[in-house]
């Protein structure tokens, strides 16, 4: 198995880090070792385009019709 070193983690995370492993009955490395396979196993957040997730907010209420408006020609300015 590879190792990795951390270096620079901050007293407040490192002391929350060494709580919740001994809540857990782990040492801290092995909860990070759970912590990085919980987080890594999941599925990876699904990206949407704006009008995706309006239509995701709209849907439960039966969705809208926008009627859009007619345009006109662009026309020659020179």
């Amino acid at each position: 198995m590879a190792s990795i070193t951390i270096r620079n983690i901050d007293k407040e995370l490192k002391s929350r880090l060494r709580i919740q492993a001994a809540r857990n009955n782990r040492s801290m490395e092995e909860e990070v070792r759970v912590i990085l396979k919980t987080t890594l196993s999941q599925a990876p957040p699904k990206h949407q385009s704006l009008a995706e997730i309006a239509r995701e907010a709209v849907e439960p209420y039966g969705g809208f019709d926008i009627e859009l408006p007619t345009r006109d020609l662009i026309r020659d300015v020179f």
